[in-house]
């Protein structure tokens, strides 16, 4: 058996699925720039090592790449992503919760509201792809 037709190891396929929804979410707030991409793929890189030494964390690696990329945009960029929810006031921007669990989602703590699951920030945005 040719090892590039084996399939993806869980590990291998929750890296994998982060990386699409973190990216999908960049997409939809039009910052997938290449110095932002790269931070996602700096982001997986430092998740891979720490899944590997706890692999029960699989489940909780969108949140991680998606506070990570977070993290790192407001040092370069400002905040990321902004809330689509709030129409007035001060632009703030919307957190991951759980911090560390299963089934992230982006929320906004003003509005006390969820706003979509990280990837999805597209269908919450009206920027969803046609």
């Amino acid at each position: 058996m040719d090892p590039s037709d084996s399939p993806l190891s869980p590990l291998e396929q929750a890296l994998h699925a982060a990386r699409a929804r973190v990216l999908a979410d960049l997409i939809a707030g039009q910052v997938a720039r290449a110095d932002v991409v790269s931070l996602v793929e700096d982001s997986v890189v430092q998740r891979r090592w720490w899944v590997e030494q706890w692999p029960e964390g699989a489940g909780f690696v969108a949140g991680l790449v998606a506070q990570d990329v977070q993290d790192a945009l407001l040092e370069r960029h400002g905040r990321w992503p902004l809330c689509p929810v709030c129409g007035s006031g001060d632009p703030h921007a919307l957190e991951v919760e759980p911090e560390l669990g299963p089934d992230p989602h982006w929320v906004c703590h003003q509005a006390g509201v969820k706003v979509s699951p990280v990837g999805s920030l597209g269908s919450a945005t009206g920027t969803a792809p046609a």
